[in-house]
């Protein structure tokens, strides 16, 4: 099933002035509120995560709320490479995107002596090479278009306060969020020279699936939509300036 919402103003796509944005894990959490502040200002959505049923929800509720906008979306696991690939060129055949967000991840707690044989594997398959593989995917017709002298590019990579230090239980996902910021900061010089920026972004406590049925009635943990807006607002800045990091904590520090 594919989920299309387009007007007749947007052909070609992202012309009207509005961007085109690919965001990788979009269907809930972070992803879902970082699409809903890029639909609410009248960018184009190009969205993926595992899980269809969620996925279809969360474009049903945006192209309800903003009819306007393009939104396109389908189902990809991309802990796989070849469908990080995949995902990657079927964004392509619409449209070069002008924003990619990395946010794709997950969290297996446990500690590096006994974690179970494969975590770091499935660690690093979901939260550092998604990043890598659909990233080079898209990138070519990215730095395609910024050397015809087109709008310059940004990529947003969802790292973590874990990809700053390292803590109790965080094992094979501290060591994969480490080595996305590695990626992050190396792709950042790279592309310097393209007119491409690169920004990672590292949330402390996010109330999120990752926290479970955590009790939040005290505010103790951040928002959602608290890392989209810092997103949002890092895109919108003049093209010679570059949010290299977001590092974004609750008020009353790290749990």
């Amino acid at each position: 099933m594919l989920v299309n919402q387009q007007t007749s103003e947007h052909s070609p796509l992202g012309e009207d002035g509005g961007k085109n944005v690919i965001i990788t894990g979009a269907s809930k959490g972070i992803g879902k509120a970082i699409a809903e502040i890029f639909a609410a200002n009248g960018h184009n959505l190009f969205l993926c995560s595992r899980g269809e049923v969620a996925l279809y929800k969360t474009v049903e509720e945006l192209i309800t709320r903003f009819p306007a906008i393009t939104i396109k979306a389908r189902p990809f696991d991309v802990s796989k490479k070849e469908e990080c690939i995949a995902f990657g060129n079927w964004c392509l055949s619409f449209a070069v995107p002008d924003i990619l967000v990395n946010n794709a991840g997950l969290f297996e707690p446990g500690s590096v002596y006994n974690e179970p044989d494969g975590t770091l594997e499935s660690q690093l398959s979901t939260n550092l090479l998604s990043a890598y593989h659909v990233t080079r995917t898209v990138l070519p017709k990215m730095m395609e278009r910024t050397s015809a002298g087109k709008n310059s590019g940004h990529i947003f990579n969802m790292c973590s306060i874990a990809s700053l230090h390292a803590y109790a239980n965080g094992g094979a996902y501290s060591i994969s969020k480490f080595a996305l910021y590695g990626f992050s900061k190396n792709l950042r010089e790279e592309m310097k020279p393209h007119g491409i920026k690169v920004t990672s972004v590292h949330p402390g406590a996010v109330l999120s699936d990752s926290w479970g049925n955590y009790d939040n009635s005290t505010k103790r943990i951040m928002e959602a939509g608290d890392i989209a807006r810092m997103i949002y607002a890092a895109s919108q800045l003049s093209t010679q300036a570059c949010v290299e990091d977001i590092v974004i904590r609750p008020q009353l520090g790290d749990l």
